[in-house]
């Protein structure tokens, strides 16, 4: 059996530069050179790993405005989730919004996991992930 490692994971989003800037800016993920594909997006890395953002003008499939561990999502992981925690809070994220709020996160400090997990939304409303899962 050949070995597989993930590569990426790829997010369909309807303003380009508004998800890009959000990754950026909350995640610290540099963009990265990508081809010139017909179809407008942006890459950006993240360890030996990609996040490819893909201009879909329909965006995702999801209207649902609250962070949903069910749903399709991505993890980061993450050597100091409180600081993270603090991080996301000063861009105006919280745990204590009303549950339609965008900015809502839904935090998870003790978990089946075994581990804090956090989740939140993107600008298009895909579910994202941030976790200390033992290394």
């Amino acid at each position: 059996m050949p070995n597989l490692l993930l590569h990426h994971v790829s997010y369909p989003v309807r303003d380009v530069e508004t998800s890009a800037a959000f990754y950026e800016g909350l995640f610290g993920l540099p963009r990265l050179k990508r081809p010139p594909f017909p179809i407008p997006g942006v890459w950006l890395g993240c360890g030996d790993r990609q996040i490819h953002l893909v201009h879909n003008p329909a965006g995702t499939y999801r209207t649902k405005k609250s962070a949903d561990i069910a749903d399709v999502h991505f993890a980061f992981w993450t050597d100091d989730f409180d600081e993270m925690v603090d991080r996301l809070e000063t861009a105006g994220f919280g745990a204590d919004l009303q549950e339609n709020d965008e900015r809502r996160m839904l935090i998870i400090r003790e978990g089946l996991a075994g581990f804090p997990q956090l989740y939140l939304l993107d600008p298009d409303l895909n579910t994202v992930e941030v976790n200390a899962a033992p290394m």
